[in-house]
């Protein structure tokens, strides 16, 4: 037999994904819930918290528990980067029009914030040895964040390195006003001479710390992917890394792979 606050979560659980309450709403307070069902406060908050953990509903502190309103899908395909590469080459123009997060999201130029940070910083183990090169080698460490501007959080955290010395002789790649540099960083690197010849992806999920929670603002119980990327030029050394973290409500991959006929 379900326990007293599964079948109140039941109760609004039902109508939410049906439809027949909708993202905004607002559900009745703790105090008629509990009239209404008879049953302490306690189980009243038990049954509103795992409908949160479901992400079906969220508390606003002094307003109540409304139905979640759905974020934004980013659909993220492998099939990306080849179309990344595909528009490194173009004419500024051309590649002013759109960019990889309007490509994951369907969204326009217009609808999206853009946010960069770069900092130089000494290479550490990791670093070193992902890139081969000594530790304290000076590297270029770039923070983006990027949000559909009707949503406060942003799609993904991402961070993304460079060997500084790699790319210094574009003065313009060192300095984060130039960003949202048309055609990312595959048109960067372009820039400097380097051309990609693949990228190598790398998928874990875990729970949130509390910063990436905060900042991707998670309902409780919400997973994120980790993926790091590699991008290896054509003479086979590793050029960039990227960590980039994915919320798991709102997060879709797909992985394509072309097969040889027989």
């Amino acid at each position: 037999m379900a326990k007293a606050y599964e079948r109140i979560a039941e109760d609004f659980r039902h109508p939410i994904r049906a439809g027949e309450l909708r993202p905004g709403d607002k559900l009745p307070t703790e105090a008629w819930l509990a009239a209404h069902y008879k049953k302490g406060l306690p189980t009243v908050r038990q049954a509103l918290a795992q409908l949160e953990a479901e992400g079906l509903v969220e508390k606003k502190h002094g307003r109540g528990t409304f139905v979640r309103v759905p974020r934004k899908l980013v659909s993220r395909s492998n099939e990306r980067h080849q179309w990344e590469k595909d528009r490194a080459r173009e004419p500024e123009g051309k590649r002013l029009e759109t960019g990889s997060t309007e490509h994951d999201t369907g969204l326009t130029v217009d609808d999206l914030v853009f946010h960069a940070k770069y900092e130089e910083i000494p290479a550490n183990e990791d670093l070193s040895t992902a890139f081969g090169v000594p530790e304290g080698t000076t590297m270029l460490r770039r923070s983006y964040r990027t949000r559909y501007s009707s949503e406060p959080a942003p799609f993904t955290l991402v961070t993304s390195y460079l060997v500084r010395d790699m790319v210094a002789k574009n003065p313009d790649l060192l300095d984060e006003t130039n960003e949202p540099w048309p055609g990312g960083t595959q048109n960067q690197l372009y820039t400097v001479g380097i051309e990609l010849d693949r990228i190598e992806e790398r998928v874990t999920a875990r729970p949130p710390s509390a910063e990436e929670a905060e900042e991707l603002e998670l309902p409780p119980g919400t997973a994120v992917f980790v993926l790091r990327k590699f991008s290896y030029g054509t003479e086979d050394r590793l050029v960039e890394m990227s960590d980039v973290i994915l919320p798991g409500d709102r997060t879709e991959m797909t992985f394509v792979t072309p097969l040889d006929r027989w």
